[in-house]
């Protein structure tokens, strides 16, 4: 069998620029603009994370502040790095009471790999924040505010709890309407592929 040396370099130098195209994409979101293909992601979905919807193209997150505990300012960008869980919640919020568990037990398993950020949207005062979060034995997550609702607003979250996976570039990729079981075995696997998408 004989094998065209040219041919042979042309193809592995058009490969090769086809993976420079897709790396410099990856690492900057101004150079995204075609879809991402989640296919393999979304086989993972099971249970709960059937709910999870990968957005047919990255698109930015709020750039707007929320509220720290400590009573300083913070953003989103703030996160860039790992991929986030971010999930917008309230006391008040039923579903997020069953909810907040499985994001702390996230946070312990994957801590080390991904962020999860939580941020109570509208009026949810200090102590009972502290108060919902040590009632559900969740007391380790941020308690970051939103109290004006404006990021929920800028990321057009229209109920609770609402949670957006951005990736390494704070890009928002997906999101989950309702609750979920944030450390279901499906949840696991998909936030540790997203994480470290070797």
């Amino acid at each position: 069998m004989k094998f065209n040396r040219s041919a042979l370099v042309y193809t592995a130098l058009v490969v090769g620029a086809i993976a420079a195209i897709g790396f410099v994409a990856l690492k900057n979101p101004a150079a995204r603009s075609a879809p991402v293909d989640y296919s393999a992601l979304e086989a993972l979905r099971e249970d709960d994370m059937r709910k999870l919807v990968f957005a047919p193209a990255p698109k930015e997150a709020s750039a707007l502040p929320f509220t720290k505990k400590d009573g300083g300012s913070g953003t989103l960008a703030d996160y860039r790095g790992k991929v986030t869980v971010l999930n917008f919640w309230a006391t008040w919020c039923a579903p997020c009471r069953e909810e907040m568990p499985s994001l702390a037990k996230l946070q312990r398993e994957l801590g080390d790999k991904i962020h999860v950020v939580t941020l109570a949207t509208g009026r949810n005062a200090p102590p009972a924040i502290d108060k919902f979060l040590a009632e559900v034995g969740a007391d380790s997550l941020p308690r970051h505010r939103d109290p004006k609702s404006a990021i929920a607003r800028d990321m057009a979250v229209l109920g609770l709890p609402i949670t957006v996976i951005l990736d390494a570039q704070g890009m928002e990729i997906a999101r989950l309407t309702g609750d979920a079981d944030w450390a279901s075995p499906s949840a696991i696997a998909i936030l540790s592929a997203l994480a470290d998408p070797a």
